[in-house]
């Protein structure tokens, strides 16, 4: 998938549709974007709820997180 969107002068985004369903982000959700020199990850918050291999909640997200960096053994 690929998708465009436009940058206003306040630094806001407007998610396309298909982008917002991808996610399954609603108005009001959170959205983490995570990255360095070379790529940004956009993670939905709370997204992989109902995963296998992915607790609930914050702390089951973070670890995840943690996990797909490699900070945990």
């Amino acid at each position: 998938m690929q998708e465009q969107a436009k940058i206003t002068s306040k630094g806001q985004v407007t998610l396309p549709r298909d982008v917002r369903r991808m996610l399954g982000v609603d108005a009001g959700d959170r959205i983490l974007f995570e990255g360095n020199s070379e790529e940004i990850r956009t993670f939905a918050k709370y997204r992989g709820i109902g995963n296998p291999g992915i607790g609930p909640g914050r702390k089951g997200i973070t670890r995840w997180l943690r996990e797909l960096r490699g900070e945990l053994d």
